[in-house]
């Protein structure tokens, strides 16, 4: 029976310091620990396949917590089960739930089930925020240059390219970007 471990990250900005450190302090073995700096939304993860692939009958995975392993519930369950054929358990040390015994498959099964739920209601709120916010005023992406508003004046002065491009400092794209939104709100 070996203690395999796996922490996983959303982003290259996160650090998997902590989640490694709870690891270790579980009795995982450095050597024994998988990492991912990607998504949990698909197990498509090459830190998450070479655990799979090294765990035996009898070794036990641990996590810190459940999203780490996956977020989305068809992909946990099929994780989960796929360890549980193999004769694997998983532990979360977060809930110190475990997939050991028919009892723990089950809560493991719910509880993943509940976290996507969770996940779509965020999701849900940040985008009713979203919405909210567009409704105040409330700008979304980039800034505009600015020199756009001066550019977009002596675009319909007939100004040529180069002196716009010259005197406000926004770049080709931008003109032309702007001299076709500009000739489409004249041409309706």
């Amino acid at each position: 029976m070996a203690l395999l471990g796996y922490a996983r990250v959303s982003t290259s900005h996160q650090k998997l310091t902590h989640q490694v450190t709870e690891l270790k302090n579980a009795g995982v073995r450095e050597d024994r620990i998988f990492t991912d700096m990607m998504t949990g939304a698909t197990d498509e993860r090459e830190g998450l396949q070479r655990l799979l692939a090294r765990a035996e009958k009898d070794d036990v995975i641990i996590c810190t917590k459940m999203d780490r392993l996956g977020r989305n519930t068809a992909d946990m369950i099929g994780i989960v089960d796929g360890c549980y054929k193999k004769g694997i358990a998983i532990r979360f040390l977060e809930n110190s739930l475990s997939t050991e015994g028919t009892i723990g498959k089950m809560v493991i099964q719910i509880l993943a089930a509940v976290s996507e739920a969770e996940r779509e209601r965020i999701l849900e709120r940040t985008n009713d925020g979203r919405i909210a916010a567009m409704a105040c005023g409330v700008k979304f992406g980039r800034k505009p240059h600015s020199g756009t508003t001066s550019a977009q004046t002596m675009i319909r002065e007939g100004k040529t390219r180069k002196i716009v491009t010259e005197k406000t400092g926004i770049s080709r794209a931008t003109y032309f970007r702007l001299k076709k939104h500009i000739t489409e709100i004249t041409n309706n």
